[in-house]
């Protein structure tokens, strides 16, 4: 039996809210009412039935075992699609329903789970896989003081079963090296780290940047110097709260934005914009920040996040200029390189800035643009529970760059490169690398695509 949608009502509830600052955010039994108005909405429309595990799951519980009823599921069956979902947005770039288009449903699915996420972890202290996984800098740290050790535990089979079970990271997943010296470290060392705010950007760098691959933050500031623009780097930046707000841990979101804000806002008080490496930070400060933070520190958002812009983005808007340089001294063979194009990049609507800057070397076709999830997703792919789905769930994306027979694969995401290392056997270049291999002359030959 099919649910007959004029019998239900899919107006927002009177427990209707996305804004942690609003009471009613924080009621179980507000959110709970609109959980199941999202879910009757859902079932009628089944838009986004190929997405995450959220949604095969919901339509299974309804058509298998309540015979179209949506409000029979249980606690556990709604816990279970909730829980399901990891935050790549796809569902809400794509749902017709959704306040970003001015619906009356006012439907956002993401910020529905995070809200969900939020009232369940609400009193209770963190766990330490939330301490580890919540706090990428503090992580990072304790690497670094092992002198290179961490990352060869990282390749111990021992220690991974261990990780796995005192952590709940998979044994399988492949982790990223921690950098012997942070970026910003270097960045200070070079002079990009001055005194006084000031400067055409500021770059902000992402923690992945800063421990794990400081080289990608050098091939940044050497593209953006190649093109004449004055870039600074301010040390200190944590984590943009994605991983801690994932686990629903509100409250080091904000601890973690509130010193980002504190070191960013001079610069964009100065008029510097702010230049994101990671689309998912990008994603964080434009569109979570300004409605997940309280106090000053919301208004302070809500000024930041006008200036804040992707790397490839913000060189896309200069390509009319006379500075923007077109000296290219190299490419791919043949040419030929295949794009993914990240998720919350996607949930932006800015565009795939970085895939058409590749179209300016002399002699580049993108092979293809990939749309699909890989799957990574955050710190989901890395736990135990997550591992395999998002292995199954990138699948589509693997087998079409794989397709593309391009030697150089690119994705804006460095997270998304690891996924497509683990799974595809190789590992894109952020499109600012190849920016810098075909200004240095470097050229592209066997195994050119790689990272290093």
């Amino acid at each position: 039996m099919s649910i007959d949608p004029t019998s239900v009502s899919f107006a927002p509830t009177a427990g209707l809210s996305y804004d942690p600052a609003e009471p009613i955010y924080w009621d179980p039994a507000a959110l709970a009412g609109e959980v199941a108005r999202a879910f009757e909405i859902c079932n009628a429309c089944r838009m986004c039935f190929k997405y995450c595990d959220s949604f095969p799951a919901l339509f299974s519980f309804i058509d298998d075992r309540h015979g179209g009823e949506v409000q029979a599921l249980t606690a556990g069956e709604t816990a279970q699609v909730l829980d399901a979902c990891f935050q790549c947005k796809l569902c809400e770039v794509q749902c017709p329903y959704t306040p970003r288009d001015g619906h009356p449903f006012q439907l956002d699915f993401p910020r529905l789970v995070h809200r969900h996420r939020g009232v369940a972890r609400r009193g209770k202290g963190r766990t330490l896989r939330m301490r580890v996984l919540n706090d990428p800098d503090g992580a990072a740290r304790l690497a670094r003081a092992s002198r290179g050790a961490a990352n060869a535990m990282n390749r111990l089979r021992p220690f991974r079963i261990l990780m796995e079970k005192a952590v709940g990271v998979h044994r399988d997943k492949l982790l990223p090296d921690f950098a012997a010296e942070p970026f910003d470290a270097w960045a200070e060392a070079a002079g990009h780290v001055r005194p006084e705010p000031g400067g055409e950007v500021v770059l902000f760098q992402t923690c992945f940047v800063q421990h794990n691959l400081p080289e990608l933050g050098r091939d940044v500031l050497e593209v953006l110097a190649r093109n004449g623009v004055d870039a600074r780097v301010v040390k200190g930046l944590r984590c943009c709260g994605m991983p801690a707000w994932e686990q629903g841990d509100l409250a080091s979101l904000r601890a973690q934005a509130r010193v980002d804000l504190d070191l960013l806002l001079p610069f964009v008080e100065r008029g510097a914009k702010v230049l994101v490496v990671n689309p998912t930070c990008s994603m964080m400060m434009r569109r979570e920040w300004p409605h997940l933070l309280e106090g000053p520190d919301r208004e302070r958002a809500a000024r930041l996040a006008p200036a804040v812009q992707d790397v490839s983005e913000y060189l896309w808007s200069i390509r009319e200029e006379p500075r923007f340089n077109v000296d290219f001294r190299s490419a791919p063979p043949g040419g030929r390189i295949a794009y993914h194009a990240p998720c919350h990049l996607r949930a932006q609507g800015v565009g795939f800035k970085g895939r058409d800057l590749l179209r300016k070397i002399p002699g580049v076709t993108i092979a293809a643009t990939v749309m699909e999830c890989c799957g990574h997703d955050g710190t989901y792919a890395m736990t135990v529970e997550g591992f395999a789905p998002s292995a199954r769930i990138g699948q589509k994306a693997f087998h079409a760059m794989a397709a593309a027979e391009a030697e150089v694969w690119a994705t804006d995401c460095p997270l998304a490169a690891l996924q497509f290392q683990q799974h595809a056997g190789k590992r894109p270049l952020h499109p600012v690398t190849i920016l810098a291999r075909a200004y240095r002359g470097e050229g592209f030959g066997p195994g050119g695509g790689e990272g290093a």
